[in-house]
């Protein structure tokens, strides 16, 4: 019945700083940008190179997301990369915090995490 992930849609509180980091910092591309007056929010395509999107929407007045301790619901988003550590020194290279390396006791495969200018949880998997 399901075939994979489309999206995962994520709230901002700063669009133009969230858009930023999504397109400038992680590389996501921009398939599509929509101003919607009735809801004085944008809405953001970001496309991954697997065809799976981020949709990056502005609502004004949004509650913060409750993070720590951690809330029922979702947790984080990942992003599988081939090369975690390239990967984190790169995002440090760019300003973000990243969590050390850690290896999956189940898998074996390499993982950490940073956050958005948010603090929403992501993180980048070796896969």
């Amino acid at each position: 019945m399901l075939k994979r992930l489309h999206h995962a849609a994520i709230i901002c509180s700063d669009y133009p700083r969230s858009r930023q980091f999504y397109t400038e910092v992680l590389g996501l591309t921009v398939i599509a940008e929509h101003y919607r007056q009735a809801r004085d929010s944008y809405k953001l395509d970001l496309g991954l190179p697997d065809g799976s999107q981020v949709e990056l929407f502005s609502f004004p007045g949004a509650p913060p997301r409750p993070s720590y301790p951690e809330a029922q619901g979702l947790r984080h988003l990942a992003f599988a990369v081939d090369d975690v550590a390239a990967c984190k020194a790169h995002l440090e290279r760019l300003g973000v915090t990243v969590e050390p390396v850690r290896i999956d006791k189940y898998t074996g495969r390499a993982f950490t995490f940073f956050a958005d200018p948010d603090g929403l949880p992501l993180e980048i998997y070796e896969g």
